[in-house]
């Protein structure tokens, strides 16, 4: 059983000792542990200082390509060196090493495909209160999506087993989180939470530059995905406000013109009408096409799932 611990960096060079100084070299249960690096286009010296600390696989890039794109990009690589377990951990020293054991124990024992550090939002101190105020809605908006209770959908601290690699397809160049967590529930990959606590912060958030940026670009990522998989209901309910204002107008209309004698004058409500439910039918329409595209992708993720395994299995 081998287990690749991956590290996620940017401009790491003071933290990335730290962090790797934490991560374990013996778990029970996996015989081989290694670490990776994804070098997101660093200007600075991450990639000698992981060399230098003993790093096993370091993926660079010359260019910043954002996380979303990192973590494929060491996800792909964790299966080219036959990873059977690959844990996600942030550069910043935000998650403990110490709770990885914990974080790949369900996954051992056969419990899981994906497991998650929940670091209770609610209860983490340096948090401040809009944070967990915007991450508590977050958690209940996922939670709404998936049907699952979520406690903390944005922890980035993560186990995935060999399976779940080669179901998760990331899409989004963000941030992964929200996408994985809303493909791993519409695939009913097995997901486990295991309690965690965090270490205080060592630098602000190079993620998103304020919280109003992380919150347009996170609920962007949780409709376009939720879209991909959910778009007969997406439609369908975009579709149902000019459908029901259609229904009042046509009833408004027959009101007035056989029942009153203002009828005559109350033809816009019958042209307004007739504007709704073509935009109405339109979207379910196109709803309809959508969830038969989505069929297709559901085929071509089934091929790619087999030609990944045909591939790193090698």
């Amino acid at each position: 059983m081998k287990l690749i611990i991956q590290i996620p960096c940017k401009n790491e060079e003071g933290t990335l000792p730290l962090v790797v100084g934490e991560l374990p070299r013996h778990i029970d249960g996996i015989d081989t542990i290694e670490y990776q690096v994804i070098d997101d286009g660093s200007t600075d010296n991450t990639s000698q200082i992981a060399k230098s600390l003993g790093v096993h696989h370091i993926v660079s890039f010359k260019r910043n390509r954002w996380l979303g794109f990192a973590f494929k990009a060491g996800l792909e690589n964790a299966l080219k060196n036959g990873a059977d377990i690959l844990v996600n951990t942030d550069a910043d020293n935000q998650y403990p090493g110490r709770y990885i054991a914990d974080l790949v124990q369900p996954i051992l024992e056969w419990r899981a495909d994906i497991v998650i550090g929940n670091r209770e939002p609610t209860k983490v101190g340096h948090f401040r209160w809009y944070k967990k105020f915007l991450q508590g809605m977050g958690n209940t908006v996922l939670s709404f999506i998936t049907w699952e209770r979520l406690p903390d959908s944005v922890s980035g601290f993560r186990a995935y087993s060999r399976e779940a690699l080669y179901e998760i397809n990331v899409t989004s160049k963000f941030s992964y989180v929200i996408d994985t967590i809303i493909q791993s529930y519409k695939k009913w990959l097995q997901v486990a939470w295991v309690p965690i606590e965090t270490n205080l912060p060592t630098r602000p958030s190079r993620l998103f530059k304020n919280i109003f940026q992380h919150i347009k670009k996170s609920t962007f990522d949780i409709l376009r995905v939720y879209t991909m998989y959910e778009p007969l209901k997406v439609f369908l309910i975009m579709s149902i406000p000019f459908l029901l204002v259609w229904i009042f107008g046509i009833i408004r209309f027959i009101y007035y013109f056989f029942f009153t004698a203002l009828g005559q004058g109350m033809i816009q409500s019958l042209v307004i009408s007739g504007a709704l439910i073509t935009i109405g039918v339109s979207l379910f329409s196109l709803g309809i096409i959508a969830d038969l595209i989505a069929k297709n992708r559901f085929l071509s993720e089934e091929a790619l799932k087999i030609s990944k395994k045909i591939m790193y299995d090698k």
